[in-house]
């Protein structure tokens, strides 16, 4: 009796541009303009919330494709920064509709961009810094605390479940940057490309 092959799963070199991870990746960032526009026009909406949901999964997706199918410098390079576009940009909307106290999403964002240049002057000397699962986590709640915002009987009729929310992920935020300068003190410089 024949026994057919296994499936053999293509794998893209790190240097691959067209990419299926990094197809999902250019649609959150397509997305992000609507689900933006969504949040300031309608904010407490369930059509919103799950926009916004589907645009936060893209997320889990992309980064399964790659582990799968190979991960890429570039898709290093657009992952996060299609997250950060998505995320930051929300909380800017929800501060401008007073859902959001300022403070808290400037520090949010003072972070994200001051680790993002850090990161990419260090990786101009060499030294790769990959992702941390705290730095993971605090995107998870930043996006939840967006989520508790837009949906209706939450964002409504308890505010303060994502206002608190938000606070969490404040601190995850801060916590997760600070762990990224211990790591770059104790990290030799290697040439090497950031996972996804």
């Amino acid at each position: 009796m024949s026994t057919s092959a296994p499936t053999r799963v293509p794998r893209y070199s790190a240097s691959a541009l067209v990419t299926p991870a990094n197809a999902v990746t250019l649609l959150r960032i397509a997305l992000t303009p609507v689900v933006l526009m969504l949040v300031a026009r309608r904010q407490f909406d369930v059509p919103t919330f799950l926009l916004w949901w589907v645009s936060c999964m893209t997320d889990g997706i992309d980064g399964m494709l790659a582990r799968r199918f190979g991960a890429t410098s570039s898709g290093a390079f657009l992952d996060p920064l299609a997250d950060k576009f998505l995320v930051i940009g929300a909380l800017v909307v929800l501060v401008a509709k007073h859902a959001f106290w300022w403070p808290w999403v400037a520090i949010i964002a003072g972070r994200e961009v001051a680790i993002s240049i850090y990161r990419s002057r260090l990786s101009q000397r060499g030294i790769s810094l990959p992702a941390r699962n705290s730095a993971k986590w605090k995107t998870v709640v930043q996006q939840f605390a967006v989520a508790f915002a837009c949906l209706p009987w939450v964002g409504r009729e308890w505010p303060w479940l994502a206002r608190g929310t938000l606070v969490v992920a404040t601190v995850f935020t801060v916590y997760s940057g600070w762990l990224y300068l211990l790591d770059a003190r104790r990290t030799p410089a290697v040439v090497a490309t950031t996972p996804r």
